[in-house]
């Protein structure tokens, strides 16, 4: 990268020599503008010291120039700083002959500026585990990585690699297997849970210490997972569905057998009243719930009718057994009806519209792609971007869309003292852009340096990511 220069040709560059008793960073970044997330402004002809994996210091650049030196220095002279990207719902997964293809998306993260993935839950979650372990002791090439280990669930569910449950002493047990797993929080899904066994687990997941995020049963009332302590929404159909004025009868009788999911989910859509969705989603910040709105997943799946995803760039960096992993939902849109089509048109478009409803009640909206296996083109790193772009286009700003890629998820974690601002004593996970996303923020596609965990990734570097990852997928399709 032409902008990293050695610490003394820096020098010489600057008009300079080293100055005696300045401290000394293994990295500076120089004359750079620093994007001030949480107060939405961009800080110009800014600083940034960096020793180990923290940033020791952070201001303007006569004064941190004037104190430090570093053994290498980046000239950000027209470029703006962000934290760190975090991709707050991913997957890994498609069962162990598919480890050596999920293992060869996490540089993908890197190399879009994703420091740190939320991993919810697939069929891998030992894998997973020992990826967390070996990014944390520096032996793999990775984002940092959060995850669930393996989600709790119902008896025979649809998933693979779950805590099935069928009582209450199941669910203290897998509670207990994911507290000695070390998990950093609990995932719950419904496709077979019943709906009382939903909330006793997400109770006996928080009164263990640990953050829940879940897919809210349709025989469950918001409020209900509410009150148990659920953490996060997965997803903005389960933010949607409050919004119907008669929630408790349409989950009583979906409970009850007298009615479909498809009459269940009907009614949602005709009845949606904003003014009793806002009641609600107030009721979802004061208790701090925040929602993933994996937004551009839905909108990719309810669009399958129309766009042709099938010569997509991308799939070059995606392995052929995870590309077969999403026919499952291709063949499943394909089956449906026109009319079915038009309303899934409909549905996608009036859930995406309740974004600025959300933030306007207060709700924290955590960036999250559904990223990974089973999910058809949603692609590790890139979707992060494609899922702000949306989160803009429906009605977001720039500001609030981008601290909801840096601020929101560890702020979820409880972990803003260190992460979410460029700033002294935060974590040096870093991107370097070429324009300001507080003005487009299509600007965070336009990557052109990231630090993760002290590490300097140039251009160069990155692209050595993408070539890596490119020229395993060949050798992959070439053998089959």
């Amino acid at each position: 990268m032409r902008r990293l220069v050695p610490a003394l040709a820096a020098s010489a560059l600057l008009g300079a020599a080293p100055v005696a008793g300045r401290e000394r960073a293994d990295l500076l970044i120089r004359h750079v503008a620093v994007v001030d997330v949480e107060h939405g402004r961009t800080l110009p002809d800014q600083a940034v010291a960096v020793r180990g994996d923290t940033i020791v210091a952070s201001g303007r650049d006569s004064d941190v120039a004037g104190r430090w030196q570093g053994a290498r220095w980046v000239e950000g002279r027209g470029r703006f700083l962000i934290p760190g990207l975090w991709d707050m719902h991913v997957h890994f997964g498609g069962g162990p002959a598919l480890v050596a293809e999920n293992e060869a998306l996490l540089p993908l993260y890197i190399a879009n500026g994703v420091t740190t993935v939320r991993d919810c839950a697939g069929d891998l979650p030992n894998q997973v585990l020992a990826w967390r372990e070996a990014v944390r002791r520096g032996t793999l090439t990775g984002p940092t990585i959060y995850t669930s280990g393996p989600k709790i669930e119902g008896l025979k569910p649809i998933w693979k690699g779950t805590l099935e449950t069928g009582s209450e002493a199941d669910v203290d047990a897998a509670v207990s297997k994911l507290k000695a797993l070390d998990v950093d929080f609990v995932k719950i899904t419904d496709s077979t849970l019943d709906p009382k066994l939903f909330l006793y687990a997400v109770g006996a997941a928080r009164r263990a210490g640990l953050p829940v995020s879940g897919h809210i049963p349709m025989a469950d009332t918001i409020e209900q997972a509410l009150d148990a302590g659920i953490s996060s929404i997965e997803h903005l159909d389960y933010a949607f569905k409050p919004g119907a004025p008669d929630e408790a009868a349409i989950a009583a009788d979906f409970a009850a057998g007298r009615i479909t999911r498809a009459e269940a989910d009907r009614r949602i859509d005709e009845g949606f009243d904003p003014a009793v969705a806002a009641k609600a989603w107030r009721t979802m910040a004061a208790k701090g719930v925040a929602v993933t709105p994996t937004l551009l997943v839905s909108r990719t799946i309810a669009y399958l009718d129309r766009d042709d995803h099938s010569r997509d760039a991308y799939l070059a960096y995606i392995g052929p057994g995870l590309r077969q992993t999403y026919q499952w939902r291709v063949d499943r849109a394909a089956k449906a009806t026109p009319a079915e089509i038009a309303r899934r048109h409909a549905h996608v478009e009036k859930m995406a519209a309740i974004l600025p409803g959300l933030r306007r009640a207060g709700v924290t909206i955590m960036a999250g792609t559904d990223a990974g296996f089973l999910n058809s083109f949603d692609y590790p790193g890139q979707a992060l971007h494609d899922e702000l772009a949306l989160y803009v286009r429906y009605g977001l700003t720039p500001a609030e869309a981008l601290a909801s890629a840096t601020r929101a998820g560890p702020g979820w974690f409880g972990k803003l003292d260190r992460y979410g601002a460029v700033a002294r004593g935060k974590a040096a996970d870093l991107v370097l852009l070429k324009a300001d996303p507080l003005k487009d923020i299509s600007a965070t596609r336009g990557v052109d340096a990231v630090v993760l965990r002290g590490k300097l990734y140039d251009r160069k570097a990155l692209d050595a990511l993408l070539a890596a990852t490119r020229a395993k997928v060949a050798a992959w399709n070439r053998a089959r």
